[in-house]
């Protein structure tokens, strides 16, 4: 196919979803948001789920609204999947990452394989979201249902042969699961085997870009980045050897890309991810608790009677006293829904802090913390791979805070270009493309994209006190860890 196309992307993320549309003609893409809906995971049997029926319902609300196209493909976070059962149906509501089903896995777990061979084998951080863990746990709690079951299917997947009745396994979503290996993009046997976990309900990943089925109408259905984070790494804008990125949205995955995976212990040791990305790199990354903190603190305060917007939260926090008290965002208690406030609070009371009290104290906390912790990845990625990083690319919904991107600057030293706003659905609007012939390849849609798109640029600024706050926000994690 040339010239023009017209390619639909479902973005589905931790509070709602969208189904986005792109027309691609004579060198420029257009696009519009053509529906919006909630994501809200329910409790079912005692689990914290995925709504699947009704995000099913509201994607074909999407593809009514969206009119004629020429394919569609899906992206989600990563871990979390469904089983099917022999008759190719759903045999129980996808489970939430966020469910607690995982929390008392890992001692266990690592007990049949250390954490090193482990991460030597597949590359991910070690962390109990992660699909292994998953299965381990329903193992544990319902191995009827694992018995059963004929297919595991990511939740990209999963959506997409909802439409079209063909089963994919796409290999940048594949690649979040801790059972793949980095290196030959196949699963690893071993690793199945040592805990005892079935293979054949496992297929083949297949490459982004994949065709893997059709709609009645003919659009195809496409295998884009089923991660998110690989759709939004694909629309990043720089040419320049080496850049950092930082995919900012409920979670922030600040990392790089890479021709082979990292996979030594020290990497092992710093919790650093090895990802399959849609351009045939290794997209290697640190996964850090992002606007989580600041959506859900959002949320509880809606529920005591306080309504903020987000530009509220940003200006006050601007208001607010700088680098006064830090937390470590990515600390077990911040994970869960709930009272994210108090917990900010408890945190600082513990380490011997001064505790925030307004809601602009604690926003600030959360904003300076979110840029530290960003610093520490950074320095990380530098030791793992001897690289010296020249800027720091910011993508997706976190690019319209310019708070965290002056201060993600100011903290890590490096010039920041914030955007594309939509990287994610860009990304996988351009992996669409590639694969109905529209683009040559992926680096011809990051040069439309760097075209068409506005980027924001934020330079350093007050270091010398980041570098201060920066000491006595690693001496309270030493702290933290001694508690």
């Amino acid at each position: 196919m040339s010239g023009r196309a017209a390619v639909l992307a479902f973005d589905i993320g931790a509070s709602n979803g969208r189904a986005m549309k792109a027309v691609y003609e004579n060198g420029r893409l257009s696009y519009r948001e053509v529906h919006r809906f909630e994501n809200s995971p329910r409790e079912t049997g005692g689990h914290f789920c995925w709504d699947f029926d009704a995000l099913l319902a509201q994607v074909r609300t999407g593809l009514e609204k969206a009119g004629s196209f020429d394919s569609v493909a899906f992206d989600t976070w990563g871990v979390d999947f469904g089983l099917l059962g022999r008759d190719g149906k759903l045999l129980a509501p996808p489970v939430h990452y966020r469910d607690a089903r995982t929390k008392d896995v890992l001692g266990p777990a690592l007990k049949k394989m250390g954490a090193a061979e482990l991460y030597a084998r597949t590359g991910n951080q070690i962390m109990a979201i992660n699909t292994l863990f998953q299965l381990l746990a329903l193992k544990r709690e319902q191995p009827e249902l694992l018995r059963k079951a004929k297919t595991l299917l990511f939740m990209p997947d999963l959506f997409a042969y909802s439409l079209c009745g063909k089963a994919a396994c796409e290999r940048s979503i594949a690649s979040t699961s801790q059972m793949l290996d980095p290196r030959t993009g196949r699963w690893r046997s071993d690793v199945l085997e040592a805990f005892g976990l079935p293979e054949r309900i496992l297929l083949s990943p297949v490459p982004s870009g994949t065709v893997t089925g059709a709609l009645p109408g003919g659009a195809k259905v496409i295998a884009a980045a089923g991660h998110d984070t690989q759709c939004a790494v694909a629309a990043m804008p720089s040419r320049v050897p080496d850049a950092a990125f930082l995919s900012c949205g409920t979670w922030s995955l600040l990392g790089t890309e890479l021709d082979a995976p990292v996979l030594t212990e020290e990497s092992c040791a710093f919790g650093l991810s090895n990802e399959l990305g849609a351009n045939g790199k290794v997209d290697y990354l640190k996964n850090i608790i992002g606007l989580w903190l600041i959506q859900e603190s959002r949320r509880e305060w809606r529920r005591r009677g306080q309504e903020f917007s987000f530009a509220d939260l940003e200006r006050l926090a601007g208001e607010a006293r700088p680098l006064r008290s830090f937390i470590d965002p990515n600390a077990p208690e911040f994970t869960p829904p709930g009272n994210i406030p108090g917990r900010v609070r408890e945190f600082c009371r513990r380490t011997g802090q001064p505790v925030p009290q307004t809601v602009g104290e604690i926003m600030r906390c959360i904003y300076e913390s979110l840029a530290l912790t960003y610093r520490s990845a950074l320095e990380q990625l530098q030791k793992a791979t001897g690289r010296r990083f020249t800027v720091l690319h910011i993508l997706g919904g976190g690019t319209k805070d310019r708070l965290l991107s002056q201060m993600s600057a100011n903290s890590t030293g490096l010039p920041v270009v914030a955007g594309p706003v939509e990287a994610t659905a860009l990304g996988n609007f351009i992996i669409q493309l590639v694969a109905l012939g529209a683009l040559p390849d992926l680096a011809s849609g990051r040069a439309a994209i760097a075209r068409s798109e506005p980027l924001k640029r934020y330079a350093p600024a007050d270091t010398d006190a980041w570098d201060n706050a920066y000491e006595t926000y690693r001496k309270i994690l030493t702290l933290r860890s001694e508690q």
